[in-house]
């Protein structure tokens, strides 16, 4: 299991402790690979993209309309977080009840 997020994360903190065995990547230093962020937006679409995030409110409006593809590529923390692969290649976005369900049982 791959769990894509920020080292400072609170939320990716709680995930990683909580999914035993798993690969974290930071993605402000590592960057999110450009298949799994393609397969990230057909999934989540414009979810993908944390509008509630200090990155956000310090882009300009000429930004902000930018498509989120480019933005994420730009601002890799831009993205709602954690994002996480499992070992079946399904894709889970942020850390709410839910998740947690599916990824822990």
């Amino acid at each position: 299991m791959k769990v894509y997020g920020l080292m400072t994360c609170d939320t990716c903190t709680k995930a990683r402790k909580a999914l035993p065995n798993n690969d974290f990547v930071d993605i402000r230093k590592d960057g999110l690979p450009h298949g799994l962020l393609e397969r990230a937006l057909t999934r989540f679409g414009d979810a993908l993209v944390n509008r509630r995030s200090t990155t956000w409110r310090g882009l300009s409006e000429a930004e902000r309309a930018r498509q989120p593809a480019a933005l994420l590529s730009e601002h890799p923390a831009l993205m709602k977080r954690p994002l996480i692969e499992d070992d079946h290649g399904d894709l889970h976005l942020g850390w709410g009840v839910e998740v947690r369900k599916k990824l822990l049982g």
